[in-house]
């Protein structure tokens, strides 16, 4: 179930108990010198539809929002944004159309790590009003950890910016967007943790290239296996949720 692609009087015998609406968010912003600005908005849309194939009858996806709160790396250009507390009030403003639809069960499905404070801020303020609904959010990432570090082969064994995983699964999806003469080793990005503290540096102060971690070790075989490997993870979880019981 594709919501911009049914009318009204479908979307209106949708059930609103049972069903599990899936807004995917990503952003179009700098990639390093190899991959496309719109690296997070092709793999999160690519997942999410891929995982409605899925789950037809119980998934009802929304388009996917590739504006994302992006400021972070507007010193390197080649980066659309919106302001966090403007990105918080947007998510929280498509989500209210939703709960006041009576849909009961969304979940925000990331693939921008710049996304991840303002999507569960914005959870906590919808959930003061629909204390009875079940609000999620998870980037595809966070889900299939285990899934995505298996495929990889440098020492980051997550998704980074313009990384070996993001770059596979480019190389994959849409392979003639990666300028594969500019891969190279970009591992000398400086890390935003710091003995358990969070240090706010932008991308321009944490990477020499804007981009981070291994791509040129990246294949589209790497990324083929992986991107399965997330698809089927995600589906297993959703599925799970879509049997959470609501809050008391």
């Amino acid at each position: 179930m594709k919501y911009a692609e049914m009318n009204a009087l479908a979307l209106k015998n949708v059930s609103r108990e049972d069903t599990l609406v899936v807004l995917p968010i990503a952003a179009v912003e700098q990639h390093g010198p190899h991959m496309p600005t719109g690296t997070d908005h092709i793999i999160c849309t690519a997942v999410a539809e891929a995982v409605e194939a899925n789950l037809p009858d119980s998934v009802l996806l929304l388009p996917t929002l590739w504006l994302g709160a992006s400021q972070h790396h507007l010193r390197w250009g080649a980066t659309l944004t919106s302001r966090v507390e403007n990105y918080e009030t947007l998510l929280c403003e498509i989500c209210e159309s939703l709960l006041g639809d009576g849909f009961r069960r969304i979940l925000i499905l990331n693939g921008h790590g710049g996304n991840i404070g303002p999507m569960q801020i914005s959870l906590r303020r919808l959930q003061i009003d629909y204390p009875n609904t079940r609000l999620m959010a998870a980037s595809y990432w966070s889900i299939a950890e285990e899934e995505i570090a298996s495929q990889l082969e440098g020492k980051c064994k997550t998704v980074g910016h313009a990384c070996e995983a993001e770059t596979s699964l480019i190389m994959h999806l849409r392979p003639e967007l990666v300028d594969e003469s500019q891969l190279m080793n970009f591992d000398d990005y400086k890390l935003d943790m710091l003995e358990g503290v969070y240090l706010c540096n932008d991308m321009f102060q944490r990477t020499s290239q804007g981009a981070t971690g291994r791509p040129d070790l990246a294949s589209a075989q790497k990324g083929a296996a992986m991107f399965s490997k997330i698809v089927n993870r995600v589906t297993e979880v959703l599925k799970t949720l879509q049997l959470l019981p609501f809050p008391e």
